[in-house]
């Protein structure tokens, strides 16, 4: 079984930066996708970020410009840089890793941003 395991989330002002990780418990093979999603309170979970592959990757319109997917295969790591934050990118963010047959989620980590 793995776990992901997210951090970096936190309270910042509007117009400020974050990032946040999220590291597996073990190398994973056979990824389809790594991506980021959210969910505000009253909110229905959506899709960030997500990449299938280095150079494949999309955005929802909301962060584009402002956010980007990365990772770091070495360190089993995925990370989501958010720059120019907006009070409604308030939200848990979780990680999502998608394989054949399992899709890993992470536990969340809450961002909070002040206006």
């Amino acid at each position: 079984q793995v776990q992901l395991v997210e951090s970096g989330g936190g309270l910042v002002q509007a117009g400020g930066s974050l990032r946040v990780s999220c590291t597996a418990s073990r190398s994973i093979f056979s990824i389809n996708a790594m991506g980021w999603y959210r969910q505000a309170p009253g909110k229905q979970r959506e899709l960030v970020a997500r990449m299938v592959s280095v150079g494949r990757t999309q955005y929802a319109d909301s962060v584009k410009g402002r956010f980007t997917i990365s990772r770091d295969n070495a360190k089993n790591t995925v990370y989501l840089q958010m720059n120019s934050l907006k009070p409604e990118d308030t939200a848990v963010y979780y990680c999502n890793i998608e394989t054949v047959p399992y899709t890993y989620w992470g536990q969340g980590t809450q961002v909070t941003v002040s206006s």
